[in-house]
């Protein structure tokens, strides 16, 4: 009856609350919320509260209709960014990274270059930026005037010398890939060569954007200002949106883009509940539970490999899925992404949470 593109768990959920799951299998936890989605966790009280009195006022009204709550999540997001400017909301992370396409090719004429281990959405245009070829292969012929480049200084100044581009997409930390970063140097190669040649920035912060890794976004852990920001996941507080921010950019007029759905007035007042509490001592709380959690993982005797920033951790392992399948024997739901186990855990999440997940993973000697 579905169409068969998700492996879900083996598991009917009866209710769920913070980074517990209650299911027709006992208690879970989870160490992923909603794949980054809920920030502070399942069912928060607050976000609750705000949907509901949102949907008991209206639910949807289309966009011949001004939400004042667009605005005032509008100013939570620049206000984030240190910038004036824009936003445009859509449904998703994937949709707004169509609509900086769309800005892109509105503003500048050239080649679009994206890296190797970007993962930018899954519709068409989304997927042209989309580095796995598994991904894209099949629906090809995408997007022309697309190129892939190695994660390396060398690779992008040639690239950018020996041809004209309209913008570079970055993903500063790749999620999808298992949770990579760039190296500094080449994100200094590209600020420099941005101010330089004039090519429009985009930084993707679908997944590490909105206090994922201990600043509001994944570009302000380094020298870098981004012309334009992708946001999705947590931005709508459990429910879709997705946000495209221009930074002193205006690509667009009347009737250039739009959405019957979007913005959606409950998701965008579930998602003003959510930002109205990022502030610096979420901030702060992120970084100290994320140290806290990379540590725990680093003890584990399967654990390979541990990187991130905050709470966004991805764990190399000789064999992801076998250790996936012993903690969902212990109760621990692991997500496992391009050979990697990536943590994205609630950013309200306690240090004695994270004890008690890192507890159960901890299955001692592993034989094959």
């Amino acid at each position: 009856m579905l169409s068969n593109v998700y492996l879900p768990f083996p598991l009917k959920i009866r209710s769920a609350h913070g980074i517990r799951i209650e299911t027709d299998s006992g208690e879970y936890l989870d160490t992923f919320a909603g794949i980054g989605v809920l920030a502070f966790g399942h069912t928060d009280r607050k976000t609750v509260e705000a949907v509901t009195s949102k949907v008991q006022r209206f639910s949807h009204t289309s966009n011949y209709f001004l939400d004042e709550d667009a605005i005032s999540l509008s100013k939570f997001i620049l206000d984030f960014s240190n910038s004036e400017g824009e936003v445009y909301f859509a449904n998703s992370g994937t949709e707004a990274t169509e609509a900086a396409i769309k800005a892109v090719r509105r503003l500048k004429k050239g080649k679009l270059i994206s890296f190797e281990g970007n993962f930018h959405g899954r519709t068409m245009g989304a997927l042209s930026l989309t580095y796995s070829e598994r991904l894209r292969k099949p629906f090809e012929p995408l997007l022309p005037d697309v190129r892939f480049i190695p994660k390396s200084v060398q690779d992008f100044e040639k690239a950018v010398l020996s041809d004209e581009i309209a913008a570079v997409f970055v993903e500063v930390i790749q999620g999808n890939s298992g949770v990579h970063l760039y190296p500094a140097e080449l994100l200094q190669a590209i600020e420099k060569l941005r101010k330089e040649r004039g090519f429009l920035l985009v930084a993707d912060e679908i997944q590490s954007g909105l206090c994922r890794t201990g600043e509001y976004f994944g570009y302000q852990n380094y020298a870098i200002e981004p012309d334009m920001i992708i946001l999705g996941k947590a931005v709508g507080g459990g429910l879709p949106l997705g946000a495209t921010v221009f930074r002193g950019v205006s690509p667009f007029y009347p009737g250039d883009h739009g959405s019957t759905f979007a913005p959606n007035p409950v998701s965008l007042a579930a998602g003003l509940s959510v930002l109205s509490r990022m502030d610096s001592a979420l901030l702060e709380s992120v970084r100290i539970c994320g140290a806290h959690l990379k540590e725990n993982l680093e003890r584990l005797p399967w654990a390979r490999e541990v990187r991130g920033m905050g709470l966004m951790i991805g764990v190399s392992t000789d064999n992801p899925e076998r250790i996936k399948s012993l903690a969902f024997e212990r109760k621990v739901l692991l997500n496992v992404t391009a050979g990697s186990i990536r943590f994205l855990p609630a950013l309200n999440i306690t240090e004695e949470e994270i004890d008690e997940i890192t507890e159960r993973l901890d299955f001692g000697g592993l034989n094959d």
